[in-house]
């Protein structure tokens, strides 16, 4: 019987026939996958404090503060997550201010 995770996926090495795979190519395949999926998790974090940060100071909604964080990304070209950490880390806003 294959072994899966709680989510009934195959574990990860395992083919979906259950054997474990031995090919170097799938392993760093699922090495970027997983430091692929570590950064996004680090981004939805620090993007997530931001808002809640923005949301507190200006008392706004989620989706009006992402709004923000997007608008100052754009004027300034920088990534939304850059954004968000350097709020999250300093507190500090130098975007746009909701009407």
């Amino acid at each position: 019987m294959a072994s899966t995770t709680r989510f009934g996926r195959p574990e990860q090495g395992a083919t979906p026939g259950g054997e474990v795979s031995t090919d170097p190519g799938r392993a760093a395949q699922l090495e970027f996958e997983v430091e692929h999926l570590q950064k996004a998790l680090a981004t939805r974090d620090a993007i997530g404090q931001a808002k809640g940060i923005l949301m507190e100071r200006f008392r706004i909604t989620a989706d009006e503060a992402f709004r923000l964080l997007v608008e100052a990304s754009q004027r300034w070209n920088v990534r939304v997550a850059d954004r968000s950490v350097q709020l999250a880390d300093t507190g500090e806003w130098l975007g746009p201010v909701p009407e």
